[in-house]
C-alpha cells in the first residue's frame, strides 16, 4: 500500500477520509488526521453497530461520510462490477 518517491515511503489516500501512511499505525488504513484505523470501523459496523452510534462513540472524529466510504471502499475492493468476487483465490468466501 504505500507508495515511494526516491526510495521513501510516503502515504496513500485511499479516499477522500482514508489513508495509509507508513507513519501512521505502521501504514494501516486511517482516518486522514486520527489514528483510527478503518479495521476497527468495519469490525462495529459487523458487529452491528451503526453508523450514527459509531459517530458518536468516536467523538465525531469520524464522520458519517466517512464510514459511508469505508463501507463502499470495502465493497468495491471485495466485489468486482458485475457482483462477484473480484479475487478468485477469495472464493472461500462466498462459501
Amino acid at each position: 500500500m504505500k507508495t515511494k518517491i526516491n526510495g521513501a515511503a510516503r502515504a496513500l489516500e485511499l479516499g477522500k477520509f482514508i489513508v495509509a501512511d507508513p507513519k501512521v499505525c505502521h501504514g494501516k488504513p486511517t482516518y486522514k488526521g486520527t489514528r483510527i484505523m478503518v479495521w476497527q470501523i468495519l469490525e462495529a459496523l459487523g458487529d452491528g453497530e451503526s453508523v450514527d452510534e459509531l459517530v458518536k462513540a468516536w467523538g465525531g472524529r469520524v464522520s458519517r461520510d466517512a464510514i459511508l466510504e469505508t463501507i463502499r471502499l470495502a465493497g468495491t475492493n471485495l466485489l468486482n462490477e458485475q457482483g462477484r468476487l473480484r479475487h478468485p483465490h477469495a472464493s472461500w468466501v462466498a462459501a
